[in-house]
This record gives C-alpha cells, structure tokens and sequence, in this order.
C-alpha cells in the first residue's frame, strides 16, 4: 500500500483546468492528451518515442500512469531513474511491474535496498514474465551454485536453453567437468554475459595458441574472459614475450596500464642485476 509520502504531485504545467461537471467532449479529450503528453516531458521521456512503441499509450489515462510512477518510487526508485527507465523501455507505460519485483523480493530473495540498482542496471527486469523467464532462469542459476545479488539479476532476462546453457556447455568442451564450471561461474558470473563466438571462443584460441597457455589458468582465473582481447590481452602478452617474460593471468591483466608497465621495468631490472 502506497503511503502519503509516496504520492507524486503533477507538475504546475499539468494542472489544466478541466470542469468538473462538464460531459467529456472532443475538445476535453485532446486536453487530457496534452496533459498526458506534458507528464512524459515532465519525466524527461520521449512523448513521441513511447507513442510510437507502445500504441497502447494513446488509451491509457494519465491516472495510470501517475500510478505506475507511484508504485516504482515506493520501491524507492527516484524520479530520475523512473524516467530513465520508461524512456529506453514505454512498453512499462502500459504493464503491471508488481509480479517481477515482488518475485525479486520474495524468490530471489533481493533486499528492498538494493532492489532499486538492481532495476537501473536491468530494466528488463520490470517487462518479464515470472513464470515463463524469471522463475526458470533463477531455478538454472541457483543450480549452478550463483546466490543472486543487485549485481547479477541482469542473468534473469537471459533464456536458460538459448543463451546460458550454450556457455556451460562451451565451457566443458574445453575440458572442465560440471563441479568446475560451476566454480567458474560462481566466481565470474560476468561469463554467463558474454558471447560464445564474438568473445569467448577467439579468447580461448588466442591463449592456447599465442599465449601457449594451460587450461588449469583458466579455472584459477575465469576473469580472463572479461577482458579486452585487442586492447588488454594481446598487447601485454606481445610486452612480456618481447622482453622474454611470462606471467599468471591474474597478475597480466588484473593491475592497470601504469602498473604492468611498473613491473616491466621491475622484471628487466631485476634481470640485470642478477647477471
């Protein structure tokens, strides 16, 4: 139930002075449209944008929508956000964010707190079914071992047999047995987000033919997928075999630039002196 705190006050613009009394007429009609196009702007949202993607908005009474801002900003998202959201996604003009936010709260479980980073950083999460994407993916998800954060729901929107299931199997067909992938991804959950071919595979060729690298690194550091193959992996593997050195994973691309650099010169000074 929305308390009197969270009720949200029309801008002074919306504040059109409508009769009462008065039988609704065409005229009336284009003003309570105007005034429903004026609250969009209000929340930085584009009117002409929503219209065009949800259809549905042109039926729908401006009373809904002050409702549905009612209902997020109870939720403690603020009027930023709500607009933000609404604007990449207007089809949430026009639906029920209810069942998935009180599936994030009561199955997840997620804390009321962090609740609001968890829909700024998906809002798809307010546009999907619980039964046939939400309920599914966190049942595959939890079997992997993943306790979900306001970090990682963003895997909820993603379909269990189409897209997260392929990089499981991806993974084992590298070698790794099921209690070893499922590490992996508890520690790196960040793997279930990227693209077999655009991203993991060429990584994996990269390391096991340029790098020469062992398979057990892998399970050491699954993080390695996260990083950029053009801009981090190769030109810092193509520095240390320049200089005829070699380093773990972790240690090549987990420090910044500034730092790899540091303990380049470091490696070469101590060479020197040791001769």
């Amino acid at each position: 139930m929305l308390t009197s705190s969270c009720r949200v006050q029309l801008p002074p613009q919306l504040l059109l002075k409508i009769p009462p009394s008065a039988p609704p007429t065409a005229k009336d009609g284009g003003l309570l449209f105007r005034q429903k196009l004026l609250y969009l702007q209000s929340l930085n949202i584009d009117p002409h944008k929503a219209l065009r993607l949800n259809p549905s908005l042109r039926s729908t009474p401006l009373s809904s929508l002050l409702s549905l801002e009612h209902s997020l900003s109870s939720f403690g998202l603020s009027r930023t956000s709500i607009g933000r959201i609404i604007d990449m996604y207007p089809l949430l003009l026009t639906s029920d964010p209810l069942p998935p936010i009180n599936f994030l709260l009561q199955e997840v479980p997620l804390p009321l707190p962090r609740l609001p980073l968890s829909l700024s950083r998906c809002p798809r999460l307010l546009l999907s079914s619980v039964t046939t994407q939400l309920r599914p993916a966190l049942r595959f998800l939890t079997s992997l071992g993943l306790v979900l954060n306001s970090h990682t729901t963003l895997l909820l929107v993603s379909n269990v047999e189409n897209t997260l299931k392929p990089k499981i199997s991806f993974l084992q067909s590298l070698g790794f047995d099921e209690p070893e992938v499922n590490r992996m991804v508890v520690r790196s959950p960040g793997l279930l987000t990227l693209s077999v071919e655009n991203n993991m595979r060429p990584k994996v060729k990269f390391f096991l033919e340029e790098m020469e690298g062992d398979l057990k690194e892998f399970k050491r550091f699954p993080q390695y997928f996260s990083f950029s193959l053009e801009k981090k992996i190769k030109p810092r593997h193509r520095a240390l075999v320049e200089h005829g050195f070699k380093l773990p994973l972790s240690k090549m691309l987990k420090v910044s630039d500034g730092e790899f650099n540091a303990r380049l010169i470091e490696m070469r000074l101590q060479r020197v002196q040791r001769r």
